[in-house]
């Protein structure tokens, strides 16, 4: 099997093959190290490389399947983590000039729980500095590009593990999601992002064990791949407040499931956000797909009013929490748009957040009603296209105007709110043949049925499959 083919293998084959002996742990690392010297340097997804550790864990884990002792849900993949989550003994930079040369005494929960389930660490993954803005570029590493033109942003903040999985470095990757940083750059890049319910993916270290903001979750290029690695990183766990007591296997079974007469709603715009007429014409194309699902799609939003203010000032609260400090004693080190967060956070006063857990409240009762109807809600999951890199954020769609940095991403941080799974599943391509991504959110901690509804979407599109040029193999296939 060619190298190229090998590093499309969707996960779920490459840990089969690997346990029938039909193809060595090694010859998977070394055929994604491989990957990683070709493409590499043309996109800037990987900035933390460490082939002699990964090859030297293949042999090793070669070894213990001989035994018979290769156990664990993603044996012998490789994993690459983005550099936000702390890995021990490996750098780890958040994107920071501050912390360029810093390398952690800890794994993350979510590092070592891949690990535990087989995975190999190859290396990390590109990320906007401490993941504030959904478009990946920094001071340590520079900017990642997207595969499906370099001219154009990745997406963020999660862009260096989306790259890396489009192109075949790696089979799955981990992100995090406040914003949109697992949805966005999927997205932009033609994978799947989760976004799972808080404490579904219990996060530690966390300053704010209790915050259901901010999660972390799957990358892959399947919805398949994505639940298998759901089926590692899920459960509960002692040192998560939230966690969720389900335990991960929920996700390791099959997929299949008939959606006849499930009742979905379709919102090309959540009551009147701006967006790009590419992106709902490309979405709206994707509609009868549903209906061959036999599913029953009507066009319906719910109510979110004050989802913005509910998002902006528990972001601005948590990261005055994370990065005040900081800010304080090295403003000078700091990108502008972490010091305008941080400034935020320290003008709240404890009645704007009670208001505001008030209105959050409010806002999820308004949608467990919506969803009383409505098992699944489709919209975009960006508001844009991929866009040029040279801009930092997006100023404008359509001549509405953007009031802060963050504000073209209301499509992903309203569902954020809320607390509901949602995901990104590769949706169809703009006629430019830039990537555009469906969301589909579920119910309430329904994180199966909104991965089953995924998957029944891929099945029978293939969007996913499509890679982009700069990845196709000596023949030219794509």
């Amino acid at each position: 099997m060619a190298d190229s083919q090998l590093c499309f293998s969707p996960a779920t084959t490459l840990v089969k093959r690997i346990r029938d002996r039909d193809v060595s742990v090694e010859e998977v690392v070394r055929a994604h190290l491989e990957q990683i010297e070709r493409l590499n340097a043309q996109v800037n997804a990987i900035v933390t490389l460490l082939p002699e550790r990964a090859l030297e864990e293949a042999r090793a884990a070669d070894r213990a399947l001989a035994r018979g002792e290769g156990t664990g849900a993603l044996f012998g993949l490789p994993v690459a983590h983005k550099d936000l989550v702390e890995t021990r003994g490996i750098r780890t930079t958040f994107g920071s000039p501050l912390y360029r040369d810093y390398v952690p005494e800890r794994d993350a929960l979510i590092v070592s729980r891949l690990r535990q389930a087989g995975a190999i660490t190859i290396g990390k993954t590109n990320t906007p500095e401490f993941g504030a803005g959904s478009q990946t570029f920094n001071e340590v590493f520079g900017e990642t590009r997207n595969p499906f033109d370099p001219t154009k942003t990745c997406g963020g903040s999660s862009g260096g593990a989306a790259v890396a999985l489009a192109c075949g470095m790696i089979p799955i990757a981990d992100g995090s999601d406040t914003g949109g940083s697992l949805r966005n750059p999927a997205s932009f890049c033609n994978v799947v992002g989760f976004r799972p319910s808080p404490g579904m993916v219990p996060g530690w270290p966390a300053a704010l064990g209790w915050s259901t903001l901010s999660v972390q979750g799957p990358m892959a290029r399947t919805t398949r791949d994505a639940a298998l690695m759901l089926s590692a990183i899920a459960g509960p766990d002692p040192r998560s407040p939230i966690a969720i007591r389900e335990p991960g296997e929920l996700f390791a079974g099959s997929l299949e499931r008939d959606f006849r007469d499930v009742r979905i709603a379709w919102s090309r715009d959540l009551g009147g956000l701006p967006v790009d007429p590419r992106v709902t014409a490309t979405l709206e194309e994707q509609l009868t797909v549903f209906e061959d699902l036999v599913c029953i799609v009507e066009e319906a939003e719910p109510d979110f009013s004050d989802a913005d203010e509910i998002f902006k000032v528990l972001r601005a609260w948590r990261f005055e929490s994370a990065y005040g400090e900081l800010v304080a004693s090295h403003r000078d080190q700091v990108k502008d748009t972490v010091i305008w967060n941080v400034e935020e956070g320290a003008k709240l006063t404890g009645p704007q957040l009670s208001r505001v857990e008030k209105k959050r409240t409010e806002l999820f009762e308004r949608l467990r009603r919506f969803m009383e109807r409505y098992a699944f809600l489709l919209l975009p999951v960006s508001q844009v296209p991929p866009f040029e890199i040279e801009k930092r954020y997006l100023t404008e769609i359509g001549g509405t105007e953007m009031e802060t940095y963050i504000d073209w991403m209301k499509s992903c941080y309203y569902i954020s709110v809320t607390g509901h799974p949602a995901l990104s599943v590769p949706g169809g391509f703009t006629a430019e043949g830039l990537p555009i991504g469906l969301q589909i959110v579920g119910r309430h901690q329904d994180d199966l049925g909104v991965l089953q509804l995924g998957h029944a979407f891929e099945e029978a599109t293939s969007f996913g499959k499509r890679r982009p040029a700069l990845a196709s193999d000596v023949n030219g296939s794509r």
